[in-house]
C-alpha cells in the first residue's frame, strides 16, 4: 500500500505531540518537505484551472477566497495566491500548520534562531 503525501503528513502530526528536540525537528523536517510538494502540486492544478482568466477575473476570484489583492499583481501572482487559499484549507496543509505551531511552543522550528 503507498501512503499520500497528505496521510503521511497525518501521520507525522499525529506523532509530533510524544516527540520532542530533534526527533520533533526531524519529524517537522519530513512533514514541511511534503508539504512544499503538495503545495506545488495543488499550484500546477490551480494554475491549469485558471489560466485563461484575465488579471480581473482573477483577483476577483482570490478576494472572494479571502485573499486580498488588486490589479497590479500580476497573472502568476495572483494564481499564487489562489493556490494558497485552496491549499490552506486542505487536511494536510492545517495539519501541518498545527504541527509546526505547536513544535514552536516547545522550542522547535526549522527556522533557526540568531
Amino acid at each position: 500500500m503507498m501512503t499520500t503525501n497528505t496521510q503521511r503528513i497525518l501521520d507525522l502530526a499525529a506523532a509530533a505531540p510524544a516527540r520532542g528536540g530533534e526527533d520533533l525537528l526531524l519529524l517537522l523536517h519530513e512533514a514541511n518537505e511534503l508539504y512544499q510538494e503538495g503545495f506545488e502540486v495543488l499550484r500546477r492544478t490551480v494554475t491549469g484551472r485558471f489560466a485563461g482568466l484575465s488579471v480581473g477575473e482573477l483577483v476577483a476570484a482570490a478576494n472572494a477566497a479571502g485573499m486580498p489583492c488588486d490589479v497590479s499583481q500580476d497573472h502568476a501572482e495572483l494564481l499564487l495566491l489562489l493556490a494558497l487559499a485552496e491549499w490552506e484549507m486542505t487536511p494536510a496543509a492545517m495539519a501541518y500548520s498545527e504541527m509546526a505551531e505547536d513544535a514552536a511552543r516547545r522550542g522547535v522550528s526549522l527556522i533557526p534562531e540568531e
